[in-house]
């Protein structure tokens, strides 16, 4: 009598084991085996971590093992279970695995086929079409799109982050609560600041060396330069050729910053003049949910210089889009409050555009919507949905929860964020109208910027480990695609990957005419550069704008999340207690310190990202702002913070 051998493998996370009975159905080509409860004698079976075994005799050879069921059914309550894979060792010696990693909720069957990666027209049986187009059919069931906003993004349709299935919910240990202590501070520090001393006393216990040199030199406008390149926000500027008409700045008006003895015509031929406009943020309403605090916003507009020594600085501010005489253009040789407020403002505006619209849109609700899709269109055994699942695991939990405490009506965003209120909803609505797929392109964003020269801009260091992580993901991911499709026409036949790309283009982007997402692809090059844009926007650019925010904003006049006086009109008026009560007040301040080939293609991508992260240390060895947020030995996996 034919013996297989099963063993099942329980998730090592909190909560994973379960008390419920389990059973297991083997299904071949030939016969399928009994219902068979899973259960040792006095033995408690499936704890959490715990790796068991059960034999499973038949009367005749099941012929090659095509599929596995499991059922959970209720022992006395519903007792969810974490089941990561299950291994079956034929008579024959073979041993098959089956990866299932996911939850089983309440009475639940969940059918595995095994791990090998096949594309749709390479499945032959009807067993497999059939398991295919069910799993699909009911991932679409479950997976279900829905307009948050107008104008924005896609996302899942839950309201709360228990609404979702339980497979993409964080695990126990990885749940996130924004809310978390923050009602505490608003109640201990709702008063303003009385000056610098009373924000470092503060800071300084929460300091790391980067954001303790920031502290100390954040006035400086080496400083305020280099975070332009270096930042958590290093995707704003851009090499300027010609001075727009609404920034009527002069050579008369610069020539004290301008070190070469140059023009400023042959300065801008010369490459050396850049510019961070902040025009998304011009008629956007600041936020009026707090009676007692009146809030400001600004849409500035700031020109950089590289001086001799290739350090950008900044060389001329005007606070508002429109020229005229209430909206002076600040410059470096002003009265020094005057230049320090202008360059605080310029920083305020900048971390709004980098929370709402670097981070929040274009990493967490981007890898959403590719994530949404991934689950509607491909099924498990599809070699795109192996690839980009460790990519998106997460992503749609924290956005949901973002959705639930931080960016809904009343959420955090309202309690701290000078775009609370609904702005910040604007600037998303705003910055879709700009926001095309080529965007996500690494290296096409920054050439478009005009900042893809190291040898003008030789400490952009954004850029150049960005461009060596886009490499390498793009090497990978090639070699993955080189294993599964052998020609384009492969990929045109491939009904799945045009489906998912199709489902991104039609429904998460909302076919906007001007984003530009492809509906289908067409060639092998093609899927690559789409492949390696979701991971490396879900992995290395989000790491990118995120990890440097406790660095760079933790220092809250380096970053002020609001502003609570308007925008200097005129010269000459402004002080240092001025200042101080245009920062955020304590509360809101407080709010912001709180298969072989593809083994041998992995082995490969390993030893890239390694020879990268090599070059990346040696790099900051001994630099007193080192550049690490996309070494590759810090970057995640997903969108997942």
């Amino acid at each position: 009598m034919p013996n297989y051998t099963v063993t099942v493998a329980t998730g090592s996370q909190w909560f994973a084991g379960t008390d419920d009975y389990i059973y297991l159905t083997l299904v071949g080509s030939e016969s399928c085996s009994e219902r068979t409860l899973l259960d040792k004698p006095l033995y408690n079976d499936f704890e959490r971590g715990a790796v068991d075994s059960y034999d499973i005799s038949v009367g005749e050879d099941l012929g090659e093992i095509e599929l596995v069921k499991i059922e959970k059914k209720k022992y006395w309550v519903h007792d969810d279970w974490y089941c990561k894979y299950i291994t079956v060792k034929t008579p024959y010696g073979d041993y098959i695995e089956f990866p299932c990693f996911r939850w089983l909720v309440d009475d639940k069957e969940v059918i595995l086929r095994d791990g090998r990666a096949r594309l749709p027209q390479h499945d032959k049986t009807g067993v497999a079409k059939q398991h295919r187009r069910k799993e699909l059919e009911q991932r679409q069931k479950t997976y279900r799109w829905k307009e948050w906003h107008p104008g924005f993004p896609m996302s899942i349709d839950a309201k709360a982050h228990s609404e979702l299935p339980r497979e993409i919910q964080f695990d126990s240990e990885k749940g996130v609560d924004f809310v978390l202590n923050y009602s505490k501070f608003m109640h201990m520090f709702q008063s303003s600041w009385g000056d610098f001393e009373d924000f470092e006393r503060i800071f300084m216990r929460i300091k790391n060396t980067i954001s303790e040199y920031v502290m100390e030199h954040w006035k400086e406008d080496f400083m305020f330069g280099y975070q332009f390149l270096n930042g958590c926000n290093p995707v704003v500027i851009r090499k300027c050729t010609e001075i727009p008409d609404k920034f009527p700045v002069t050579q008369k008006i610069l020539e004290a910053s301008l070190e070469r003895g140059l023009t400023l015509e042959e300065e801008l031929k010369e490459g050396n003049i850049f510019i961070a406009d902040y025009e998304l943020l011009d008629g956007v309403t600041p936020n009026a949910t707090d009676p007692c605090t009146i809030q400001y916003l600004a849409a500035p507009i700031c020109l950089l210089y590289k001086n001799s020594q290739n350090k950008i600085m900044p060389i001329a501010i005007q606070l508002g889009q429109t020229p005229g005489e209430d909206n002076p253009i600040f410059l470096p040789t002003d009265d020094e409050h005057d230049w320090l407020l202008a360059k605080i403002w310029v920083r305020s505006s900048d971390f709004h555009v980098h929370q709402t619209v670097t981070h929040l849109l274009r990493t967490h609700l981007i890898s959403e919507v590719f994530g949404i899709a991934m689950f509607r269109q491909l099924p498990a055994v599809h070699p795109v949905f192996k690839l980009l699942l460790p990519h998106i695991r997460f992503t749609i939990a924290i956005n949901t929860k973002a959705r639930e405490q931080l960016i809904c009506e009343c959420g955090l965003f309202d309690k701290a964020n000078g775009t609370g209120g609904g702005g910040h909803v604007e600037l998303v609505q705003k910055s879709m109208k700009n926001f095309t797929y080529r965007s996500l392109c690494f290296p096409e964003a920054i050439k478009a910027r005009g900042m893809d020269s190291q040898e003008e801009l030789p400490y952009y260091f954004y850029r150049d480990d960005g461009c060596r992580v886009w490499q390498a993901v793009t090497s990978f991911v090639t070699d993955v695609v080189n294993i599964y499709y052998d020609n384009d026409k492969t990929v045109q036949e491939d009904v799945e990957i045009q489906a998912f790309v199709k489902d991104v283009c039609s429904f998460g982007m909302q076919d906007f005419d001007y984003c530009e997402f492809p509906k289908t692809l067409r060639t092998k090059e093609q899927l690559v550069e789409y492949l390696t844009i979701v991971i490396f926007t879900a992995s290395a650019q989000h790491a990118g704008v995120n990890f440097g925010q406790f660095d760079w904003c933790s220092w809250i006049p380096n970053s002020p999340p609001t502003m609570r006086k308007p925008p200097p009109t005129k010269k000459g008026e402004v002080d240092m207690k001025y200042i101080v009560e245009s920062l955020p007040d304590r509360g809101r301040s407080c709010w912001h310190l709180g298969a072989k080939p593809v083994k041998d293609a992995m082995v490969k991508f390993c030893k890239n990202l390694s020879e990268v992260t090599k070059v990346i240390k040696n790099r900051n060895e001994g630099k007193k702002l080192p550049y690490y947020y996309l070494s590759p030995d810090r970057i995640p996996n997903s969108v997942a913070v």
